[in-house]
């Protein structure tokens, strides 16, 4: 089985928690090398881009009919797409570092960690 072969299957039977672990990770991943590669303000905008375009994605999700996410749970969600919008649009101007972005996915990182991870 090639390698390619192998990652589809693993995308097909892993969990949605999983599948939004891995996606914040490599978000968040994009972020902290543009950071770490001293790019600023609208350098930014291809690694942010992304990360506004998942939070967009989580908020729709959370304001859909039929989430079983609890109702405090998804009004967070959806609190914080808004904030990562507003604060992104801070970030490519130039007028705020993009440390904050990259805090906000670590901490949904934690919460998203799989069961393995958090217990150790």
């Amino acid at each position: 089985m090639s390698l390619a072969n192998y990652q589809r299957v693993q995308t097909i039977a892993e969990s949605p928690r999983n599948t939004e672990f891995r996606l914040v990770s490599q978000i968040t991943g994009d972020m902290i090398a543009a950071r770490d590669a001293g790019l600023k303000g609208s350098e930014l905008v291809s690694a942010l881009h992304r990360n506004r375009e998942m939070w967009g994605a989580f908020s729709t999700a959370c304001g859909t009919a039929g989430n079983a996410l609890p109702d405090e749970l998804r009004a967070g969600i959806i609190s914080l797409a808004l904030w990562v919008d507003r604060f992104t649009s801070e970030v490519i101007t130039g007028r705020e570092p993009i440390d904050e972005l990259i805090a906000v996915n670590r901490l949904i990182l934690e919460g998203l960690a799989p069961e393995q991870a958090a217990a150790a």
